[in-house]
């Protein structure tokens, strides 16, 4: 096996290489406004490091979020064309999942990134691997009496850490595609089944059409 694992669905561009027993080569680089421009020089970079061509890669996972739209989206249609090209399989975990498992936890805890509009998404796990709920995105006043003094990691915690007081600020705020390829190789090799590679948005994109639009078209 040798997995490549991207993820844009946080303001980290984090790419990873990892060969089924160990990660090779990993980039990560926190700029939300630069997923397009960041994502592709970042595999460039960790092949070149690990030694290895893109064609060697046998097998792409990506975080399919949640995460805002078009940041999310630069990983996914970078996934699906790279898996196209190369003709490997392509899978998708949850977002949240990587931050849980790069955390190392062992007693229940959340995870919350940041969703703008002064909301997060966010999840609850039983351990570093086992998620209890499925992601949802909500206002952190909405979640105070579930989450106060409750373990929790991710930028969203650490953003609203009036609500999230249980905040474990030693644990990445951001994703990492090496935690987010560990747990999918651990995964794979244990015959478990991953997502398919759709985006999981929570909510309608930022950009939508005006109220009223019309339409005009050349008589």
């Amino acid at each position: 096996m040798l997995l490549l694992a991207l993820d844009t669905a946080t303001p980290a561009v984090t790419v990873a290489l990892h060969d089924g027993t160990r990660v090779l080569a990993e980039s990560r680089k926190v700029d939300a406004r630069r997923h397009g421009e960041l994502l592709l020089p970042a595999v460039d970079r960790v092949l070149a490091e690990a030694g290895h061509k893109l064609d060697a890669v046998s097998d792409i996972v990506v975080g399919v979020g949640p995460g805002p739209y078009t940041g999310l989206r630069v990983g996914l249609v970078t996934a699906a064309t790279f898996g196209a090209a190369l003709g490997v399989p392509v899978h998708g975990l949850c977002t949240l999942d990587g931050l849980a498992y790069a955390s190392g936890l062992t007693e229940p805890f959340v995870v919350a990134t940041d969703a703008r509009r002064k909301e997060v998404y966010w999840a609850r796990y039983g351990d570093a691997r086992t998620r209890l709920t499925e992601p949802a995105v909500d206002r952190p006043a909405d979640l105070a009496d579930q989450v106060a003094g409750v373990p929790a990691v991710g930028a969203g915690a650490v953003l609203y850490d009036t609500v999230f007081t249980g905040v474990r600020r030693e644990a990445p705020e951001h994703q990492s595609a090496a935690a987010l390829a560990a747990l999918a190789a651990g995964k794979l090799a244990a015959g478990e089944e991953l997502l398919p590679p759709q985006p999981l948005y929570l909510r309608r994109p930022d950009a939508q059409v005006p109220a009223n639009y019309k339409v005009v078209t050349p008589r």
